[in-house]
This record gives C-alpha cells, structure tokens and sequence, in this order.
C-alpha cells in the first residue's frame, strides 16, 4: 500500500477541525441567536448602542495603540544598533532581552507591580499609565526580534551605495534601511498591537479596574449571558482580521529586506 505525503495532513486537519472550525461555528451561532435559540440581531446591535462596550472597545484600543508606539519607539534603536554593529556579544544581549520571557508571566508582572509601588505608591493613581507599562514591558521582545532579524538580513551594499551616490546618513537610514524594515515593523506591530487589546491580567495585576476587551468577554461568560459573549468575541475577532489584512499590504520587495521605494 503506497503512502501518499497529502495523509500526512490528515491529523492537522482533524486538529483544526475539532479544535478552530468547530468552536468559531458555536461562536457563531450563540452571537446570532437569543436564550430560547432563535436567529436574532440584537447581540450585534446591543454592542453598537451599548456605550459601556464601545467605552471599552476605545479603551482598549487606546491602550494597544500607546503600548505599540512605545514597545516602537524603544525596540528599533535597539535592533538598529545592534544589527549594525559589530560585536560579538550580540546573540548576548539578544539573550538578555529573552531570558525573562523564559520566567513565568505572573512573577515577571508581581515583580513589575512591586517595582512601581516603589515609585508611584499607589497604583490606583495612575492607571492608563501603569498598563502601558505592563504591557509593554511584557512584549517588548516580540517588536525587538522581528525587527532585528529583518535589519540583520540587509545588503550592505545597499546602503553603501546611496553614501556614495552622495546621501548623508540621515537620508540613507530614510530611504534605504527604513523602508527596507518595515516588514519587521509590521510583524512587531501585529505581535503587540493584537495581544495588547485582550491581555487583562496586566491590567487586574497593576490594580486597573477599568475593562479592555478581553475582561469584558470573560464578565459576560461568567454572568451566563453567551450570547453577548459570542457577539463581542467575534466583533473582536473581525477588528484583528481586519487589522492583519491592513499590515499584509502587497507590494514589491527585494529580497533581503522589505518593499522598495
């Protein structure tokens, strides 16, 4: 009997199945449908009317929009200077900023609380601020890697080439390594902005009382109302489609960085 590689398949597809396609129909069908199970639209437009769960959806995306633009603007000048460097010890600091992934998420974020405590004293005072904080020390490393990785592959030449086409340093970086990073930036940006809207636990961790959207699903789960908790759960899985569809722009890329100007 001859084995065919497409078998090979058949356990991912039993996997997902069983484990993606069949939990996002139930999903499906409880958003769509009321207590007595019959086909309603009001989970959809209660979450539209409903000011509490619009707060939220803003709040949230507040929250991962700042943690993005921070977790950006501190993890690039990293992986520049380390990509352009050369040091030996680079696989080393890489390491550095990983290892505390390696460190269970609670001790990491208890160990963050009592740090601010120190500082700021009561944490309730602040808490915008202190989830940004969480958050982004928590993913830090996964805008720092992508980016790494992408300026690491670059060609020398490249840049060489505009420095001596007469462009300063400041329009080389503008014109060759920036655009030719922006897919590292785009994976960096997928890897935190997405995760930052649902992680609550920062949140319940660093004393913030106020619900991101992730929080707000599980109350609705907890109180047995499903059906709000399918609708919202689905809105939220259409925000972060959405959102990969607008990162995945088409586009000419040479091949060892990113799209062309």
């Amino acid at each position: 009997m001859r084995f065919s590689r497409k078998n090979l398949g058949i356990p991912y597809a039993v996997f997902l199945l069983l484990f993606v396609v069949a939990p996002l129909i139930v999903i499906v069908i409880y958003a769509f449908t009321n207590g007595q199970g019959q086909f309603t639209l009001e989970n959809l437009t209660g979450f539209f009317t409903d000011p509490n769960t619009l707060g939220t959806l803003f709040y949230s995306l507040a929250i991962a929009f700042v943690t993005t633009v921070v977790c950006l603007l501190l993890a690039y000048p990293i992986a520049y200077i380390l990509a352009m460097s050369e040091l030996r010890t680079k696989s080393v600091i890489i390491m550095v900023f990983v290892l505390p992934m390696w460190i269970n998420f609670s001790l990491r974020i208890t160990a963050l609380k009592e740090v601010l405590t120190l500082i700021e004293g009561n944490l309730a005072r602040y808490p915008f601020t202190n989830a940004v904080v969480g958050i982004t020390y928590d993913f830090l490393p996964f805008m720092i890697l992508p980016i790494y990785t992408t300026l690491s592959k670059l060609d020398g030449a490249l840049r060489e080439a505009a420095m001596d086409l007469g462009a300063d340093d400041l329009h080389t970086f503008l014109q060759v390594t920036l655009p030719l990073s922006v897919p590292g930036i785009v994976s960096g940006v997928s890897m935190v902005f997405l995760p930052a809207m649902t992680n609550y636990v920062v949140l319940d961790m660093l004393y913030n009382s106020t619900y991101i959207m992730g929080s707000l699903i599980g109350s609705y789960f907890s109180a047995y109302n499903w059906h709000g908790g399918s609708m919202i759960a689905l809105i939220l899985l259409a925000i972060i489609c959405l959102f990969t569809l607008l990162t995945t722009e088409p586009g000419e890329e040479n091949e060892r960085g990113g799209a062309l100007l």
